[in-house]
C-alpha cells in the first residue's frame, strides 16, 4: 500500500541496517528524510573521526537512493544526558549501560523532536525490533533474527513514543539486509558491524575510561581477606573479569567476583565456575513497562535477560521490595556474574514488558 502521504525521517548511522531500512520505506511509498547524528566529536587513538567516515557513508547511500539527507549535531546533549551518567555510573562502582540510556533521551527523544520539525510522521531506525498492535495499543517486540535482536536496548522507550516509530528491518535477517544492500550495490554493503560502546569504539577501554576518572589504587583480596595484588581503582573492573587483572601464579584464572567500594577493595577468587559468581536473585529499580496498558499481578511468570543476547532465562517476578519502588526477581537458574549497573530486561514471549537497573544481587 502506498505512503506517499507519509513522511519518514530515518536515522542513518552509516552503517547497512539503517541504509536498508530507508530504501525499504522508499520502496514502501513514503517521503524518506534521512537524518545523520553526530553524538560524539573525538578521534580514536589513531586519529581517526569515525563520525565524519560515516557521515560520508550516509551521503553516499542517500545519494545512490536519491533522498534529501540532514545532518544534526547533539555532542552537547549526548555529553549532559547520557555520557555524565556513564562517567557517574562508573565513579560509584557501577556497570552502566549507556546505549539503554541514549535510546531513551536522544534517539528517541531529541532526535524525534529533530525530525518532527522536519514534517515527520514516524521516526525510523535500523534496529532488529518489531512492533505489535492489540487493543488499540503498541508493543515492543524482538527482533525476527535471534541473534541480533536488539529489544534488550530499548525497553526504556515508551509506547506513547513507540507508536510514531518503524523498524523497517526488523522483521528480517542480517544475512537478508546485507543481501539487500548487495543487490543495491550501497557504498556500506560490506561495512562491519559496529560493536561495543559507540563512543569508545575500538580503543582500550580502561585507557578511555582513565582519561576521566581518576585512579584509585587498591587491593584484590580473597575471599578470605589476604591481599593478592593491587588494582587501579574499583572503577576500572567489572563482576566476572578475568583479563587485564594482572594478578598470576599456579591454579585456575583469577575472576572479579564482588568490589566492596567503601574499603575500594576488588574481591577475586579462582576458577570461571567459582560460586561466588552464581546468584539466583536481584533487585532493580527504576522499572519501565514499554505498554501504559501492562497491568501485573505478582508474583508472575516470564523470562528475563541480565545482558544483550543471554538467552531467555525463566524468572518470577515480585513487587514492591526495600522501598516500594523495587521489584525482586528470582531466577529459576542461577545466573553468572549478576553486573550492578546493568539493565534486566523482561519478556513474555516474543513482548519485551520492560526492565529496570540492577541495584542488588542476592
Amino acid at each position: 500500500m502506498s505512503q506517499n502521504n507519509k513522511t519518514v525521517v530515518v536515522g542513518m548511522s552509516g552503517g547497512v541496517d539503517s541504509a536498508v531500512s530507508a530504501y525499504l520505506l522508499k520502496e514502501q511509498g513514503y517521503k524518506v528524510i534521512a537524518l545523520f547524528m553526530k553524538n560524539w566529536e573525538e578521534s580514536d587513538e589513531n586519529g581517526i573521526c569515525h563520525a565524519a567516515a560515516d557521515y560520508e557513508d550516509v551521503v553516499a547511500v542517500c545519494n545512490k537512493l536519491q533522498i534529501p539527507y540532514y545532518a544534526v549535531d547533539f555532542v552537547k546533549e549526548y555529553r549532559e544526558q547520557v555520557f555524565a551518567h556513564f562517567l557517574a555510573e562508573y565513579e560509584k562502582g557501577l556497570t552502566p549501560n549507556p546505549d539503554v540510556l541514549c535510546n531513551r533521551e536522544i534517539k528517541f527523544k531529541v532526535f524525534w523532536d529533530k525530525a518532527r520539525e522536519l514534517g515527520a510522521d514516524y521516526l525510523a531506525t535500523g534496529h532488529y525490533c518489531q512492533l505489535r498492535e492489540k487493543e488499540g495499543h503498541i508493543y515492543l517486540a524482538k527482533g525476527a533474527d535471534v541473534n541480533k535482536d536488539q529489544s534488550y536496548f530499548l525497553y526504556m522507550v515508551k509506547e506513547d513514543v513507540l507508536k510514531n516509530v518503524l523498524f523497517p528491518v526488523g522483521n528480517l535477517t542480517k544475512p537478508e539486509v546485507r543481501k539487500i544492500a548487495k543487490k543495491l550495490d550501497l557504498a556500506n554493503k560490506d561495512k562491519k558491524d559496529s560493536t561495543g560502546i559507540c563512543f569508545i569504539g575500538e580503543r582500550n577501554f580502561r585507557e578511555f575510561l582513565s582519561k576521566y576518572i581518576q585512579a584509585s589504587p587498591g587491593k584484590f583480596e580473597t575471599t578470605d581477606g589476604v591481599a593478592v595484588g593491587n588494582h587501579l581503582g574499583c572503577a576500572f573492573y567489572t563482576i566476572g573479569q578475568r583479563k587485564g587483572l594482572g594478578l598470576g601464579g599456579p591454579g585456575e584464572p583469577w575472576f572479579v567476583l564482588e568490589k566492596d567500594i567503601a574499603r575500594n577493595v576488588v574481591i577475586v577468587g579462582r576458577g570461571e565456575e567459582h560460586p561466588l559468581l552464581y546468584s539466583s536473585e536481584l533487585v532493580a529499580s527504576e522499572i519501565t513497562w514499554v505498554s501504559d496498558n501492562f497491568r501485573i499481578n505478582y508474583p508472575y511468570n516470564c523470562k528475563a535477560k541480565i545482558r544483550y543476547r543471554q538467552a531467555d532465562q525463566e524468572a518470577m517476578i515480585f513487587s514492591s521490595f526495600g522501598d516500594g519502588q523495587s521489584l525482586l526477581i528470582k531466577f529459576k537458574n542461577p545466573q553468572r556474574a549478576i553486573t550492578l549497573g546493568q539493565s534486566v530486561v523482561l519478556y513474555d514471549g516474543e513482548i519485551c514488558l520492560g526492565g529496570g537497573i540492577i541495584t542488588q544481587k542476592l
